[in-house]
C-alpha cells in the first residue's frame, strides 16, 4: 500500500510517495513563502498536491491514506494548527485534516514536524528498537518530540513536545512566546548565530563577515579560532543542560539530534554526549545514547505516514 506523505515547513512543503515499510517512492518539495505568506500557506499546498499527483501520475484512490507533518502547533484531535512560532500569517487556524478528507476522501492525520521526526526515526531510523525515545530539533528554533513506552506524546490536545519552551534560566532572555530563559533561546542555532555576531570583533582574523555567519561557517572555522571554540563550548554546555533535565523527566533510552548541526560528530554531537552521560544520575546513564538523526529531510514525510497508517479508526 502508498501513501501521501507531506511535510509542511515554514518556506516549503515537501511532497513523496511512501510505502508500508517507509520507504519514499518518490517526492518533490514546493516554494511555499513566495509572496510573505500573503497566499495561504495551505492554498499553495493544496495546490501543489494536485501538481504532484498528477505529475507522478497517481490517483487518490489507489493510496491508502494521507499523513501530514506541519510546522506549528497541530492540535492532532482534529487536525488544525492552533498555534504559531514565528510570523506566518494566514497560518492558525487552518483545518488541514477536514480540508483534505473533503477533497480526496482518505483518511488524514496531522501531527507537529518535531513529533514526525522522533516518529519517523523510530520507525525506520536511529531510534529503531527502542521504547523511550527524545528527539529535538536545533534550528531557527528548538523542536521536539517525545515517544514514551512506544507511543508518541502528544498530550491533551496534541501540542506536547514543546523542547524549546521550557526555562533553563529563570533571570535569563526574554522568549517570544511571552516566558523569561527558554531553552531556545539559548540552544537553537539562532542563539549561537547571534552570540558570534556579537562578538565578531573579539574573532580577529576569520574567512567570513559578520553578515555571513552561520552554522556552517562557525564551525568551519571552529578549530582555527580559540574565540569561536569558547562561544561554541558555552552553546552546547547549555544544550547539554536542557538535554540533562530531559533525561531525568522521561528516562529514555536514546536522544537523537537533528537539524543541519547534527553532521557534525567530532565537533558537536561527541561532546554534547560526554556531558550528558557524565552529568546525568548514574542510573540513568545506565545503557543510555546520545547520537544525531538519522533520517534528515525525510524524518517528516516518513513519520506522517507511519502515525496515519498506525492511527486506527
Amino acid at each position: 500500500m502508498k501513501y501521501l506523505g507531506i511535510d509542511i515547513g515554514g518556506t516549503a512543503v515537501k511532497i513523496g510517495i511512501v510505502t508500508e515499510k517507509g520507504q519514499i517512492l518518490n517526492k518533490c518539495s514546493y516554494d511555499v513563502a513566495f509572496d510573505g505568506y500573503e497566499t495561504p500557506i495551505f492554498e499553495t499546498v493544496k495546490k501543489s498536491i494536485d501538481l504532484f499527483l498528477k505529475d507522478s501520475n497517481i490517483l487518490a484512490k489507489e493510496l491508502g491514506g494521507i499523513g501530514v507533518s506541519a510546522t506549528g502547533q497541530i492540535d492532532s484531535n482534529i487536525g488544525s494548527v492552533v498555534g504559531v512560532g514565528g510570523n506566518i500569517k494566514n497560518w492558525c487556524g487552518t483545518e488541514i485534516k477536514k480540508e483534505l478528507e473533503a477533497i480526496y476522501n482518505l483518511k488524514t492525520t496531522v501531527i507537529n514536524d518535531a513529533n514526525c521526526m522522533v516518529i519517523g526515526e523510530q520507525w525506520i531510523g536511529r531510534a529503531r528498537g527502542y521504547k523511550n525515545v527524545i528527539g529535538i530539533t536545533i534550528g531557527t528554533g528548538v523542536g521536539g518530540g517525545i515517544i514514551a513506552d512506544s507511543k508518541i506524546l502528544l498530550g491533551s490536545i496534541g501540542i506536547a513536545g514543546e523542547l524549546g519552551h521550557f526555562s533553563i534560566d529563570t533571570n535569563g532572555r526574554k522568549c517570544t512566546c511571552g516566558n523569561v530563559g527558554c531553552y531556545e533561546q539559548y540552544a537553537s542555532m539562532t542563539a549561537l548565530v547571534k552570540e558570534v555576531k556579537e562578538h565578531y570583533l573579539e574573532l580577529g582574523n576569520v574567512s567570513f563577515t559578520k553578515e555571513e555567519v552561520n552554522g556552517m561557517v562557525i564551525f568551519n572555522e571552529l578549530e582555527k579560532n580559540e574565540v569561536l571554540q569558547k562561544i561554541v563550548n558555552e552553546w552546547i554546555q547549555n544544550i547539554s543542560k536542557g538535554l540533562i533535565s530531559l533525561t531525568h523527566i522521561f528516562n529514555p533510552e536514546i536522544i537523537l539530534i537533528g537539524g543541519g548541526v547534527s553532521i557534525q560528530e567530532k565537533l558537536f554531537i561527541k561532546p554534547v554526549r560526554e556531558i550528558v552521560l557524565n552529568k546525568v544520575m548514574k542510573r540513568f546513564s545506565k545503557n543510555f545514547k546520545v547520537e544525531s538523526a538519522m533520517l534528515g529531510n525525510d524524518a517528516g514525510l516518513v513519520g506522517a505516514v507511519y502515525y496515519n497508517i498506525s492511527c486506527k479508526e
